[in-house]
C-alpha cells in the first residue's frame, strides 16, 4: 500500500493497541502518585535527576516501587547532521554512522561521516516503502520498514543487498544485544528475533511504574540496557531487559533545534552507541545537529 502524506506518521494515528493515558508530551499515570519532576533547561549544565515514587496500597501495607529517575542530557560535543534526514535508525560502527532515513518515496540507508555529516555511501529503498529501525549483526546491516512487513539485509561494507525477511505488523526500531535482535513495533512490547533465522523467539512488555510505555521507537543496546525513543515525546527511556521496567528517563527537549518547532514530526529520534570509546550519540528527525551526550549512570 502506498501511503500518501507529506510528513511521517500522522499525529494521533492509532498504533497497535490504543495509547491509553498518553499525551504527546509524556505519560499520564493511572495511579495516585507523588511526582517530583526536575527538568534541566540548559545544555551546558549537568544532569539533574529527580526520583518519582509510586506507592501502591495492599492489604499488607504500602509498598513503594523503585524510583524512576528523570534527567536532562549533558552535551559533550556537537556534530553536523543533514536536516533532510528523517532519522528512523542510527548505529555507530567502523568510525562512521549508519543511518536509516524514512518517508515514503525518500527512504534510504546511509553511511555518514561523523565530523562532517557527509553521506559517504547510500542506497534507496523501493518507492513504496518507509524505512525504519536499523542495526548491525556481524557483516550484515538490517533495516526495517514501517508497514511493508519486510526487512532488508545488506552487506555492511558495500550495501549490496543480501536478502529480505518478513515479519507481521509494523516495524519501528531495531537493536542487537549480541545474542538476539530487539524490535519495536509502536506498542508497549518489544519483540526478540533470532539474528540468523529472523524467527521471533519472544516478547516483553515494557512498563514505567507498572504502566505500559506505548510508542517505543528507535532502539539502541547500551552497556546492558535498552535505550528507546518514545515517539512524539522528547524522552529516551532506559529499560532493564531482564524485567522490562523503565529505570530512567532522559529528557532531550533542550536539544531540539528551534527551527523545527513548527514541525510536529521533527521529534527526537536516533540513538547510537560507541562501545569502544563509551560515546553516546542522539539526534532527531530533520535536526541539523547530532549530539554526543554523556552516558548516564543507571
Amino acid at each position: 500500500m502506498t501511503i500518501q502524506r507529506p510528513v511521517g506518521r500522522p499525529v494521533g494515528r492509532p498504533v497497535g493497541r490504543t495509547a491509553v493515558g498518553r499525551t504527546a508530551v509524556g505519560l499520564t499515570v493511572g495511579l495516585t502518585v507523588g511526582l517530583a519532576v526536575g527538568l534541566a533547561g540548559c545544555q551546558s549544565s549537568g544532569p539533574a535527576p529527580v526520583a518519582s515514587t509510586v506507592s501502591v496500597a495492599t492489604s499488607a501495607g504500602t509498598l513503594a516501587s523503585p524510583a524512576v529517575r528523570r534527567s536532562a542530557v549533558e552535551v559533550v560535543a556537537t556534530y553536523p547532521h543533514q536536516p533532510d534526514a528523517f532519522t528512523e535508525g542510527l548505529v555507530w560502527a567502523d568510525g562512521v554512522l549508519f543511518e536509516s532515513v524514512g518517508l515514503t518515496g525518500k527512504s534510504e540507508l546511509r553511511r555518514v561521516a561523523l565530523n562532517t555529516g557527509v553521506t559517504e555511501l547510500s542506497v534507496d529503498l523501493p518507492a513504496v516503502e518507509f524505512a525504519e529501525g536499523l542495526t548491525l549483526v556481524g557483516d550484515r546491516v538490517i533495516q526495517l520498514t514501517w508497514t511493508s512487513g519486510v526487512a532488508h539485509v545488506y552487506d555492511r561494507a558495500t550495501f549490496d543487498p543480501l536478502g529480505t525477511f518478513k515479519y507481521p505488523g509494523e516495524g519501528w526500531g531495531l537493536a542487537y544485544d549480541g545474542l538476539r535482535l530487539i524490535m519495536s513495533d509502536g506498542t508497549a512490547e518489544l519483540r526478540f528475533l533470532d539474528p540468523t533465522t529472523y524467527v521471533e523467539t519472544g516478547r516483553m512488555a515494557i512498563t514505567d511504574d507498572g504502566n505500559p510505555v506505548e510508542r517505543l521507537n528507535e532502539l539502541e543496546y547500551v552497556d546492558g540496557y535498552i535505550y528507546a525513543n518514545v515517539w512524539l515525546t522528547p524522552d529516551i527511556v532506559i529499560i532493564d531487559p531482564s524485567t522490562g521496567r523503565v529505570v530512567m528517563r532522559l529528557d532531550t527537549s533542550a536539544l531540539r533545534p528551534t527551527s523545527t518547532l513548527g514541525d510536529d514530526d521533527a521529534v527526537a529520534n536516533g540513538i547510537a552507541y560507541d562501545s569502544v570509546d563509551d560515546r553516546l550519540f542522539v539526534t532527531g528527525k530533520r535536526w541539523s545537529t547530532l549530539y554526543e551526550v554523556r552516558r548516564p549512570s543507571v
